[in-house]
């Protein structure tokens, strides 16, 4: 669990089903947290702004208002990580979530090991943000240096054009978590382009020819089917090593 010099990390939880509540308290708190739960989106925007919130877990079919739309407007002023608790399936409802300013999309039911698991990379790339960003990435055998603009594998500079790179920082920089192929596109290419994600599927197969061990059987720069994208990182050396 992450914590820093105010205390252990505090979750806010805003979700309808009293068992569910009732599961994330009790697990999330044997692992240090410290929980508060809201009912609704009224009680969870309430508790939010009178709370030290470190991260958000928000169920999208809540009673008094629709999921995204709240965090729509938790988005507006706080940008601690918010991950999405829902049995809704289809993958627009995915990336609408996603593209409202939600880190993560867990689905229900859920396991408790992958949840405190996608709470512990939230929070962490969460940390990093706020020193700066951790500015050396790992994917096993390449280290990626987003302020000197490199990509080594084993040693060995990588060659990436412009537009692989710009590409390959959005993905760094959100490492851990599903970036939208509609963000990726408007981020790397523009807002005119946010559509054509055959740009995309062309360029994520060249970054993966250059920066995995089996291209076809990708570790770190992960396909989320009809969302996006997620670059999985290791812990990096510290800079000299």
């Amino acid at each position: 669990m992450s914590a820093d010099r105010a205390g252990p990390a505090q979750v806010l939880v805003i979700e309808d089903e009293a068992p569910i509540r009732q599961l994330l308290r009790t697990t999330l708190e044997a692992e240090g947290y410290i929980v508060h739960e809201a009912a609704g989106a009224r009680e969870g925007e309430t508790l939010a702004g009178n709370r030290r919130i470190d991260l958000f877990l928000v169920d999208l079919g809540l009673p008094d208002g629709d999921g995204t739309a709240l965090i729509r407007r938790l988005r507006v002023w706080t940008q601690r990580p918010v991950i999405v608790l829902s049995a809704r399936s289809m993958e627009s409802q995915k990336v609408e979530a996603l593209d409202a300013g939600a880190d993560d999309f867990v689905a229900k039911p859920f396991g408790v090991a992958e949840l405190h698991a996608r709470l512990r990379v939230a929070l962490r790339h969460a940390a990093q943000t706020s020193q700066g960003g951790d500015a050396r990435l790992v994917l096993g055998p390449v280290l990626i240096d987003l302020a000197a603009k490199t990509v080594l594998r084993s040693g060995e500079r990588v060659r990436l054009t412009a537009t692989q790179w710009r590409l390959l920082e959005v993905l760094a920089r959100h490492a851990g978590r599903v970036v939208t192929a509609r963000q990726l596109l408007r981020e790397v290419w523009g807002p005119a382009h946010a559509e054509q994600s055959h740009y995309l599927r062309i360029y994520v197969r060249q970054l993966r020819q250059k920066l995995e061990l089996e291209p076809s059987k990708p570790q770190f720069l992960i396909t989320e089917t009809g969302i996006g994208y997620r670059l999985l990182v290791e812990a990096a050396p510290p800079p000299g090593d």
